[in-house]
């Protein structure tokens, strides 16, 4: 399956064949994140135990700790996040990096399944209502700032501390979170739809009189 960009770069699937081995894990490791995020919007974020989990899994806790280490990581579990990074690697180093990372983020959001789909907004919606989670998250920005300006330094022959690499990587995080928080008024917009335009306003550089 194939994706192409808004420059007409073609982007590739990401099919590929795991072991047995690990697609027990991933199985295991994928009914625990749905368990706990469907205990997590009935009952509450903080009113749900690790035992909870393991429960409605049907594992002990001690299991549940050989794949997250906490409630938090469980949120936090992201599996996208290797997609997007092989579909920004797919595009041509020409390619303008918020460019690549508006196509690299489409190539894989518009091939998500039901549930996928479904885990994204799920997270969203508790990131949003979770002040413990929304703590957390800002708290790893500065990591996340050196996770996006590694990706981008990389590629451009850059170093990661180049002051031009982390004012992008910011900018980056900036209008995604901006993005994410606007959710809170309208709960069933299209995320994707939103990150992108974000972007593609970062793109254009933040002007204020920006109309598309």
């Amino acid at each position: 399956m194939k994706s192409v960009g808004a420059d007409g770069a073609s982007l590739p699937g990401f099919a590929r064949t795991p072991g047995l081995r690990e697609r027990k894990k991933l199985r295991t490791r994928a009914s625990i994140q749905k368990e706990a995020m469907r205990l997590f919007l009935e009952r509450g974020f903080e009113k749900t135990t690790i035992e909870d989990i393991a429960e409605a899994v049907d594992i002990s806790p001690s299991t549940f700790f050989n794949y997250f280490p906490s409630k938090e990581a469980v949120v936090f579990q992201d599996d996208l996040d290797p997609l997007i990074l092989e579909a920004f690697d797919a595009q041509p180093s020409t390619v303008n990096p918020i460019r690549r990372l508006r196509n690299a983020m489409r190539a894989v959001f518009e091939n998500l399944t039901p549930d996928q789909e479904r885990l994204v907004r799920e997270r969203t919606r508790l990131f949003l209502s979770t002040p413990e989670l929304r703590g957390a998250m800002l708290s790893q920005f500065a990591d996340l700032v050196n996770q996006v300006a590694e990706l981008l330094a990389t590629r451009a022959g850059r170093k990661t501390s180049d002051f031009a690499v982390r004012n992008m990587a910011g900018a980056v995080l900036g209008v995604l979170l901006a993005s994410m928080l606007m959710i809170t008024d309208d709960p069933k917009a299209d995320m994707v739809k939103l990150a992108d335009r974000a972007l593609a306003h970062l793109e254009a550089g933040l002007p204020l009189d920006w109309k598309a």
